[in-house]
């Protein structure tokens, strides 16, 4: 039996806390977002999913809200997320993710949030980038920021459908931004006025993310 998820969460933000007070972090091309911050624009941050446990640490002032699944395990992450600071908008690619989306884009132009969405989540495949952030950075009207994290010793949970990454206590963590990018605006050529040009339109907006997160280096 599951314990309720207000009684984990606490020590899981303070395990959380103290693992990432381990790390030794460096950040390369974080200049563009901190500009377009100052002047509070809203920003959607793209990431695989198996780079995403060191993140929260490094946010540094920004204000986020990020796409939490509405499954029981998602609502001990919810909880965490929340106590670190956190806006969250519960839904996945199976429950409720579209109506999860809007309501992030709401809070983005509302509260002038930046949003933040592991691309290939919750369920992969590994690395392939799924519409989720394109679709968020439109109805929010604002740039997309790929984003790396790189780790020089960590756990790898091979079994798991995204390998995801442990960094071991006293590793090196890399966090790299990619240069800061707006979509085209939807309809901006004549053959997205039909539904086979807009889907064409969103799988090269899918597959220009993925070449973008695959350049960080």
């Amino acid at each position: 039996m599951k314990l309720p998820p207000a009684l984990i969460a606490p020590p899981l933000y303070c395990l959380y806390k103290a693992w990432c007070a381990t790390l030794r972090y460096t950040v390369a091309g974080r200049e563009a977002v901190d500009a377009l911050w100052r002047d509070r624009t809203p920003m959607v941050f793209a990431l695989w999913h198996d780079e995403l446990f060191p993140l929260m640490h490094v946010r540094d002032g920004l204000e986020i809200v990020t796409v939490v699944s509405q499954s029981r395990d998602g609502e001990y992450l919810a909880q965490v997320l929340q106590r670190l600071g956190l806006r969250t908008a519960r839904g996945s690619s199976s429950r409720g993710g579209v109506k999860a989306l809007i309501g992030a884009a709401r809070l983005m132009r509302r509260e002038g949030l930046c949003g933040c969405v592991t691309v290939d989540g919750p369920r992969g495949p590994r690395h392939k980038v799924k519409p989720g952030a394109i679709f968020l950075a439109q109805r929010a009207g604002a740039p997309i920021v790929p984003m790396r994290i790189f780790m020089d010793r960590a756990k790898v949970f091979e079994r798991a459908w995204d390998r995801f990454q442990l960094p071991l206590p006293f590793s090196r963590v890399r966090v790299v931004f990619g240069e800061p990018y707006r979509l085209p605006e939807p309809g901006a050529t004549d053959t997205e006025e039909d539904g086979q040009g807009a889907d064409a339109a969103l799988a090269a907006a899918c597959a220009d993310l993925e070449a973008r997160l695959e350049g960080l280096r």
